[in-house]
């Protein structure tokens, strides 16, 4: 199993959030000796949902006003569709995501998650994957579409729904052991 220690990783989500997009990751990423940190427009809890239905409070550890994105070496965003939607419509949330996108910093995103990628300007000229609902989108956005569990694309790790999250979450472990990401902690 890789091990990334002292890799310090922002998982940005919202209410609306599909549960085990976030909590999945979550596991592993701390398996592998990860610091990982949910973040969240607000502090408190956020709504997990399972499908339609909803899941579960989920932790948030900080909210986006008291984090700097340049604290992190990689970022996570999970999907749902309410939780995308919502975060791209943020302003402190786009530009959290820009930094990673302009630093080359690794980023995983799942299912409708890269809508936030595309606010950011994080997609064109990019390749990927991500729930079928948002390929137009990608597509219109400058990315190449392709319809695959798991698309690495340099620092980019995306994949299209909660079935994928085993291959989603051995990608993105494999892109921050390869990329150095631990090394970057002071």
């Amino acid at each position: 199993m890789a091990r990334i220690d002292g890799c310090k990783v922002a998982v940005l989500a919202t209410h609306g959030v599909e549960q085990v997009e976030l909590t999945e990751p979550v596991k592993a990423l701390k398996a592998a000796n990860a610091q990982v940190v949910v973040i969240a427009p607000k502090s408190g809890q956020i709504q997990g949902m399972n499908y339609h239905q909803k899941g579960d409070k989920l932790a948030v550890d900080h909210d986006l006003a008291s984090v700097s994105a340049e604290a992190f070496d990689a970022l996570v965003l999970p999907g749902g569709v309410a939780n995308p939607d919502t975060l791209r419509t943020n302003p402190a949330a786009v530009a959290f995501v820009r930094h990673f996108v302009q630093a080359g910093k690794p980023i995983a995103a799942i299912c409708h998650g890269p809508w936030t990628l595309i606010e950011a300007d994080g997609v064109r000229g990019r390749t990927m994957t991500s729930w079928l609902s948002l390929r137009s989108d990608l597509t219109n956005a400058g990315a190449k579409w392709e319809d695959r569990e798991v698309v690495v694309d340099g620092t980019l790790v995306t994949s299209r729904k909660p079935d994928d999250l085993p291959a989603f979450c051995k990608a993105f472990l494999q892109v921050l052991e390869q990329s150095g990401a631990q090394k970057r902690v002071a």
